[in-house]
């Protein structure tokens, strides 16, 4: 899909050197403010190594995201954001953060059913611009978890590359590749089955911050059974992902 010629014009002048002057004409001033914030919450990821990290003291964002279909490059659109903030073991759940966004087009039928997230409730809904600075701002220079986190990650990237022109520098730890290597035997790796194996109330599913919540108790407990086996960095865990 082309790009608007305003906003492809806007993006050479930004690589000439007129970010300011070029995005603020383009966009008006808030935006360019708002992806001046996202670009620079993204160049501080790369600056910092958190390798070393004992996992005991990581803080973490665990997060989901709810989407109107599969295909960011299709046409699909997020519609709502969840996170919550963990540092270690301890969740906090009043350290969280979630809002729905307006797609700019319609939600499908089977969409609405599954999510519960209607065109009436997102129609007056920020725009992804908006939400994706308040999430920045949020996430920090945080590791970010996720289930299942291929669909999350294509569009939070499509997300950052369309405002920002930028690509997520943030480390993902995916729940399910720990799950994985953790039970290798697991006859399902879906979320539901997880979370039923580890004896995790299933509250409100398809709703990005009770997802988010559930999630993070799934990590809860298989982070405990990580540092029984004495696996206590960031970078060792990856380490032994990476065998599996």
């Amino acid at each position: 899909m082309k790009e608007p010629k305003g906003v492809g014009r806007m993006w050479n002048l930004y690589k000439m050197g007129g970010f300011t002057p070029a995005i603020a004409s383009m966009l008006g001033s808030q935006n360019a403010q708002q992806m001046a914030f996202i670009r620079s919450v993204n160049k501080e990821q790369r600056k910092q190594s958190m390798l070393d990290m004992p996992l005991r003291e990581l803080e973490v964002v665990v997060f989901d995201l709810e989407t109107t279909g599969f295909y960011p490059t299709n046409g699909d659109e997020i519609i709502s954001f969840g996170a919550v903030l963990m540092r270690g073991a301890e969740l906090y759940e009043t350290e969280s953060f979630y809002s729905l966004v307006n797609p700019k087009r319609r939600i499908p039928a089977s969409i609405v059913e599954l999510t519960g997230i209607t065109n009436e409730m997102v129609q007056d809904a920020p725009d992804l611009m908006q939400v994706l600075h308040d999430f920045m701002e949020f996430i920090g220079k945080r590791l970010l978890i996720a289930h299942a986190s291929g669909h999350d990650k294509q569009f939070l990237n499509a997300a950052l590359w369309r405002t920002s022109k930028i690509n997520l520098n943030h480390r993902v730890l995916d729940t399910m590749l720990v799950a994985k290597w953790l039970d290798p035997k697991q006859p399902s790796y879906a979320l539901d089955d997880l979370l039923e194996d580890a004896n995790i109330p299933i509250t409100e599913r398809h709703h990005a911050l009770q997802d988010s919540i559930m999630t993070a108790k799934l990590w809860q407990s298989y982070l405990s059974r990580i540092l029984e086996r004495n696996i206590n960095t960031l970078g060792d865990l990856y380490a032994y992902l990476s065998k599996h």
